[in-house]
């Protein structure tokens, strides 16, 4: 079925066939008119050999893990409101969904200069966004604490997502893929995100007496379950990626949010999941911000979809949610870090 670099080679009708779908796909659900092939040489803000380049490839693992971002992000009274109250999520879901969709790829594959102008843009417009939560809590969305919360579960969101449903990621790769970001999180103004796991778990810790459950969790999911994001024949499916999403919440976190057995994944359900992301994975489409980003910087189009080899001697545990992980990501230059609590 694959080739012998990992990807899924189409006869050339169908391949173009597919690819004018996904043209159209990005178009009308991402808003995408962008050329990412352009200008030629111009580096991204991030390098093609990076984690973020393989994961941001996979619009499956894009989708799921940008939901479960949203999750942690709405069990924060303060950014909750501050998304709630001063965005078109509720009126224009779609348009919403294409500009941070939008916003994700340029941030990982656009020409740096275009990223860096659309980083700015976005600072700009959080310097508007203040009031109060539904609680009365005072919130402004430049505070650091907020941004680097932000930025926190975007990165663990599209991690698991891949590790889970893609292609398990080692605890190098983990590692990296919170430091080789810590450029872009300044740029968004978010000084003290996670650099690594070890933070990132610091971080969820300090952070557990803030988050908690509101009607806006299960707001949001239904808007994400009625909105078109996938044709209209597809859009049922829309439902087995959003309990994807839940699942790879902390599960001390989907407790508290109270999402409970409804949102587990069935037998099947897990496995369209995953069959979806493994095409995905493999199937190289020239029109993909991925494979334009590749051809903008001079490289093969199927840079980013070579098999990895994978290192020996591999030694498994359980991470937060009990999916399997390699064991040595509990230790970050040289110290332990225990375990997610149950």
């Amino acid at each position: 079925m694959f080739g012998n670099s990992g990807t899924l080679p189409l006869p050339r009708p169908l391949e173009r066939r597919v690819d004018t779908l996904a043209q159209s796909f990005m178009r009308q659900r991402l808003g995408s008119q962008m050329d990412f092939s352009t200008p030629q040489g111009e580096p991204a803000l991030l390098p093609p050999s990076s984690v973020s380049w393989r994961i941001f490839k996979n619009p499956v693992a894009l989708f799921i893990g940008g939901v479960t971002a949203v999750l942690l992000e709405l069990a924060e009274p303060r950014v909750r409101d501050a998304i709630w109250q001063h965005s078109t999520f509720r009126s224009d879901a779609l348009r919403r969904l294409r500009r941070t969709g939008l916003a994700a790829l340029v941030t990982v594959y656009g020409p740096r200069t275009k990223a860096k102008a659309m980083i700015e843009g976005v600072v700009r417009r959080h310097g508007r966004v203040s009031g109060r939560t539904s609680e009365g809590e005072p919130y402004h969305a430049t505070d650091p604490e907020l941004l680097d919360w932000v930025q926190a579960t975007a990165g663990f969101g599209f991690m698991e997502a891949y590790h889970i449903y893609v292609h398990r990621l080692h605890f190098f790769e983990r590692d990296a893929m919170f430091a080789e970001a810590r450029p872009v999180a300044l740029l968004y103004g978010a000084v003290d995100a996670p650099t690594s796991q070890a933070e990132l778990y610091a971080l969820f810790d300090a952070m557990r007496q803030r988050l908690v459950a509101s009607p806006i969790v299960l707001e949001f999911l239904q808007i994400m379950e009625d909105v078109p994001v996938l044709p209209g024949v597809a859009q049922p499916l829309q439902r087995p990626f959003l309990k994807a999403a839940v699942e790879i919440l902390p599960r001390w976190v989907r407790k508290r949010l109270a999402l409970g057995d409804h949102w587990t994944l069935k037998p099947w359900e897990r496995a369209f999941v995953k069959t979806t992301a493994a095409i995905c994975e493999s199937m190289v489409l020239p029109s993909s911000p991925a494979v334009q980003s590749c051809r903008r910087l001079g490289l093969p189009e199927n840079y980013l979809y070579r098999r990895q080899k994978a290192p020996r001697h591999e030694q498994y545990g359980r991470d937060h949610s009990g999916h399997q992980f390699d064991v040595r990501i509990r230790e970050s230059d040289g110290l332990k870090v225990r375990q997610w609590p149950p």
